[in-house]
């Protein structure tokens, strides 16, 4: 754990380190592969894994020929598809280089890849046009905190790994309800974040740090964290405007299955 000077925003954090950061993702997480019903394969997320499979949105229509010029703004007379059918739409929010809209791709009709870093959402692009799935995402630079989406326009999303950089609390909480807001009546959502629970700590209570990311040559660009412990994750999920499902630790992460506020 290193605390060092407070670092920028995160958009310009990742704008600085995309090409490289990107280069180190490659695979996605198991627990979200097993939350979109696919097979998490072996390995130490396999009980959570098998936790998370059990809440996921099943496996939508492939067709990608969609026109995503209407996203979040005509649902059709479908609003209410409960999560046992077709999925239309997943959002990717904090997506990175897009190994997991890569996924969400083969799931759903539309993909929106969401990230407030324009360096990582290029890595996105090409990911996407080298990967084939381009034709089926959407890409916008975002706050994940007021997210520009319609309400109630959204079957599933995933947002791994971005809610510890977003500071302070308010903020975090903020984000959480978005993803209840845009959520349609039976969708879910995988949440998580880093926690207490990594071996890499050594602390009960969740906390802010800073830890940086090293370039090649040997520069360290800061980054912001919050690590959660677990019943500080739970209570902010509460605080949201979400409903939880499920929640679970798994390699050092704290995860939620969540869904909009009264429709669990």
């Amino acid at each position: 754990m290193d605390d060092e000077a407070t670092p920028p925003p995160v958009g310009e954090t990742y704008d600085r380190i995309a090409t490289h950061f990107s280069s180190t993702r490659e695979y996605p997480w198991p627990e979200v592969v097993a939350f979109l019903g696919g097979d998490a394969g072996d390995g130490p997320a396999d009980e959570a894994a098998s936790i998370l499979s059990g809440a996921a949105t099943p496996e939508a229509s492939q067709d990608r020929g969609t026109d995503t010029s209407t996203i979040g703004t005509d649902r059709g007379d479908d609003s209410d598809t409960p999560a046992d059918q077709t999925a239309r739409v997943g959002v990717d929010l904090g997506c990175g280089n897009g190994r997991h809209a890569e996924v969400l791709a083969d799931r759903v009709e539309t993909v929106v890849g969401a990230d407030v870093s324009g360096g990582l959402l290029r890595t996105a692009r090409e990911r996407a046009l080298d990967r084939g799935f381009d034709d089926a995402l959407a890409l916008l630079q975002a706050d994940a905190a007021s997210l520009p989406l319609a309400t109630d326009a959204v079957d599933v999303v995933v947002y791994v790994a971005t809610l510890h950089h977003l500071r302070p609390r308010d903020r975090r909480v903020a984000s959480l309800s978005e993803l209840a807001r845009v959520l349609a009546p039976g969708g879910r959502g995988l949440v998580s974040a880093w926690s207490t629970a990594h071996d890499r700590f050594d602390a009960e209570a969740g906390f802010d740090t800073t830890i940086p990311w090293t370039l090649p040559g040997g520069e360290r660009v800061p980054r912001y964290y919050h690590i959660y412990d677990p019943a500080e994750f739970a209570a902010d999920l509460r605080e949201s405007d979400l409903q939880i499902v499920d929640t679970v630790v798994s390699s050092g992460n704290c995860y939620a299955v969540v869904a909009p506020g009264g429709s669990a």
